[in-house]
């Protein structure tokens, strides 16, 4: 009887084609980022050069996260997935799918929240310094409000998502040898 190892090992695994790789760990790289600036800027105090100029680079982050995920779902969508080898077992696939699900309505829900915050709120929409986001929102302090409250439990939904998410990729990886990781590799 070939076990999971073994039959990861006979046959090459199928990977992402680069463009989706690519995308994948630059969203990464921003994503992860994006959070712990936030986070960081959240034990700071109110109105200081530190936090503002950490937040502008947050906000940049974030508006830089859904210009990429905007780029991410179309070639998704039309390349697809590759196999698992072997296949997964029905659980672990629906897991895995209901996470995938959840991640992408988060990266963009949490951009789209964030925006709302300082548009409604008055504040800046920078980009890096280079320009400002259009700003398509009248000042209305309780949209801002909620947007803020939305973006905050977004945020622990994401810590939490993203952890499981980097969890079971490891587990594929360490435990099971099954190739689920080297496919974004």
């Amino acid at each position: 009887m070939s076990t999971v190892t073994e039959a990861a090992s006979d046959t090459p695994t199928p990977r992402y084609r680069p463009s989706q790789r690519v995308l994948h760990w630059l969203m990464a790289i921003v994503v992860i980022s994006a959070l712990v600036i936030g986070l960081y800027c959240s034990y700071l105090e109110q109105g200081t050069a530190l936090r503002r100029a950490l937040l502008d680079v947050h906000k940049s982050l974030g508006m830089t996260a859904l210009v990429l995920i905007a780029i991410r779902l179309p070639l998704r969508f039309s390349f697809g997935e590759p196999a698992n080898r072997p296949p997964l077992g029905t659980f672990i696939h629906y897991a895995a799918r209901c996470t995938h699900i959840l991640l992408y309505v988060l990266m963009i829900l949490m951009p789209l929240a964030g925006y709302t915050t300082s548009a409604a709120g008055g504040h800046d929409l920078p980009w890096f310094g280079f320009f400002q986001w259009p700003d398509f929102l009248p000042l209305d302090k309780p949209l801002e409000k909620t947007a803020a409250q939305i973006h905050e439990y977004g945020a622990y939904c994401l810590y939490a998502i993203l952890s499981l998410h980097v969890l079971a990729a490891l587990w594929h990886h360490l435990f099971l040898r099954d190739g689920v990781l080297r496919r974004m590799l």
